[in-house]
């Protein structure tokens, strides 16, 4: 790699400040553990469009500068679409569409090879200028056969991913950059949709981060809002029957839900903007839009249908506490939610009518994915009225306080409480948040 392990050690001090303004040290140091830890060839696939390389050029180097000071290497995939219709244009070469592909004749792919190799020289050049060690791989990585040689020209689909050249560079430090253009086995140069050749690179090196880099920084629901995360296991086929997903957004969806289905769970999805990048990688939040297979959310009303070992650890490691060896035996429980690979929890009683929120408790290892906010979006679908006490320095209370209706800090505890709006209802809650006796051994 371009920084040798103990560089990146000596950086990370000034890496953490640097990013303290867009996330918690807590969480910049976790995902630099957990990046650190990957195969390099596995850290991430960037897929760029033509607008972004047109209009953000240099957002998109000075992330990717970034992250080769912190020790990590992705692999960059890019086309060139609005950079090719105005060639097409002023060649008065006839743009032709068949299928939502661009119908290529051995005229039209001369103009496509010269601007696909020029857009990517002038990425390159742009991070070199920078100090960024990047090689540009204009051949030898996608192996295509024909799609449909009289029906679309020389358009192919990939059947092969050669990796030599992309490791070798990275072996070297040096930031890959590909465009998409690939050849069959026979040497023929063809034209290859960016989406196509960036979705099999990710099939053959299963990354742990897929990013999509776009103008729009994300995807937008009905009203333009920007829907930050997507859990496929729990909300793709809801997501699909809503009148406003269709056309692009709709194919997106399908060819995004396709394409995570072939992958390890821990892989993810992030659609947003080159400047943001960072921001994504490195913070809980995230800039855009995360998506990930994400897990079934499994339901049971009773401790002895669940795997009451794994709950346990999954507490205890959440809360770096131990149980009270009665907690099973002296808590009566009213919903349990489990995600299948015990990853995220959450455990409802019943206390006069209302719903109490013992525990919300999600592993290390699956925070930042998404995983927490599916199960809550799952709980708070269900049971509308909620309520719940935390301690005044946990970390999570912002997220109490964004998703609560009301709170009471009441020394050690905050007591929050959702959708009670009777002030009867939110007494017995305030009341029993202060009876409830500790679930952790020591108090």
């Amino acid at each position: 790699m371009d920084v040798e392990p103990a560089a990146v050690n000596d950086l990370r001090p000034t890496i953490v400040r640097l990013l303290s303004n867009i996330g918690s040290t807590r969480e910049i140091q976790l995902y630099l553990k957990r990046f650190s830890q990957l195969d390099a060839t596995r850290f991430a696939v960037v897929k760029v469009g033509g607008a972004v390389l047109r209009d953000e050029l240099d957002a998109l180097v000075s992330s990717l500068s970034f992250l080769q000071q912190v020790g990590l290497t992705p692999i960059v995939v890019h086309g060139a679409g609005p950079q090719l219709d105005l060639e097409f244009e002023a060649a008065g070469v006839e743009r032709r569409v068949v299928e939502g592909l661009r119908y290529t004749t051995p005229e039209a792919l001369a103009v496509v090879r010269r601007v696909l190799q020029r857009e990517n020289l002038r990425v390159v050049q742009a991070l070199q200028e920078e100090g960024v060690r990047a090689t540009p791989i204009h051949t030898g990585v996608f192996e295509c056969a024909f799609v449909d040689r009289q029906r679309f020209g020389l358009v192919g689909k990939v059947v092969r991913v050669q990796t030599a050249a992309l490791e070798a560079a990275i072996n070297a430090g040096s930031i890959p950059v590909i465009p998409s253009l690939g050849e069959t086995a026979e040497g023929q140069i063809v034209n290859v949709n960016a989406d196509w050749a960036a979705n099999e690179l990710v099939k053959r090196l299963q990354p742990y981060k897929i990013i999509f880099l776009t103008s729009t920084g994300g995807l937008l629901d009905e009203e333009g809002r920007l829907i930050e995360s997507i859990s496929l296991s729990t909300e793709y086929e809801e997501l699909m029957r809503q009148p406003w997903v269709h056309s692009g957004m709709r194919v997106k969806m399908e060819q995004i839900h396709d394409l995570l289905m072939e992958l390890p769970p821990s892989s993810s999805l992030s659609i947003t903007r080159p400047g943001e990048m960072a921001k994504e990688l490195f913070t809980h939040r995230g800039s855009g839009t995360l998506v990930r297979r994400g897990e079934a959310i499994l339901t049971f009303e009773r401790w002895d249908d669940l795997d009451r070992d794994r709950l346990a650890t999954l507490i205890e490691s959440s809360f770096g506490r131990r149980l009270r060896p009665d907690y099973f035996e002296t808590t009566s429980p009213f919903r349990i939610y489990v995600s299948e690979h015990y990853r995220a929890g959450i455990v409802l009683s019943e206390h006069e009518g209302l719903t109490y929120l013992d525990k919300f408790v999600v592993s290390e290892d699956a925070q930042g994915e998404g995983l927490g906010k599916a199960i809550w979006r799952t709980v708070q679908a269900r049971h509308p009225k909620l309520f719940w006490r935390s301690r005044g320095g946990n970390r999570i209370n912002e997220f109490y306080f964004a998703n609560a209706s009301g709170a009471l800090r009441e020394h050690p505890w905050t007591i929050f409480w959702r959708g009670l709006d009777d002030w009867r209802e939110i007494r017995r809650a305030i009341e029993h948040c202060r009876s409830w006796p500790i679930s952790f051994e020591g108090g």
